[in-house]
């Protein structure tokens, strides 16, 4: 048996803070603002997760409300969710994921946070797919004031 979950998440830029995707700190002049470290590709794979097993979504795991998640890597959360879904039997396939940025270039980084994204979800690096486009100019990512991720991933049952 198989299932397909699709995760979508989105933060805004902030200042004195730093930019993670995947794991990796990007240097850059913004962070993502958010409760824990704001790293929106690791919460859009979550959400396809949780979503593909429908177990709700991220925030009802782990609330913004929640002081044990202020600051927590979202790696970490990432890796709780593939817990939970070894636990209801399934694993994963692959995973399909797009970073929307205008800026910064997410490329120089891009093997970096596919290994750190199938070490966390303890599959080879084979099985995760990260690109990343602009909007040319485009909305609030072409605006520069934050960054967005979308992923899709196929479980099977184990």
């Amino acid at each position: 048996m198989f299932r397909v979950g699709i995760g979508y998440d989105a933060h805004r830029f902030g200042e004195g803070i730093p930019l993670i995707l995947g794991g990796v700190e990007i240097p850059y002049k913004y962070g993502l603002l958010g409760h824990s470290d704001g790293d929106v590709l690791s919460h859009s794979i979550c959400d396809a997760i949780l979503g593909a097993l429908c177990l709700g979504d991220i925030g009802e795991h782990f609330p913004n409300t929640d002081e044990r998640f202020r600051g927590i890597r979202s790696l970490k959360l990432l890796t709780v969710v593939n817990e939970m879904m070894n636990k209801s039997g399934y694993g994963i396939v692959n995973v399909d994921c797009v970073i929307i940025a205008q800026e910064p270039k997410i490329l120089p980084f891009r093997e970096k946070m596919r290994e750190n994204v199938s070490s966390a979800l303890s599959i080879p690096k084979g099985r995760v797919s990260i690109k990343a486009t602009t909007t040319e100019g485009l909305g609030f990512e072409g605006r520069k004031e934050g960054i967005a991720s979308q992923s899709i991933v196929l479980l099977r049952r184990l």
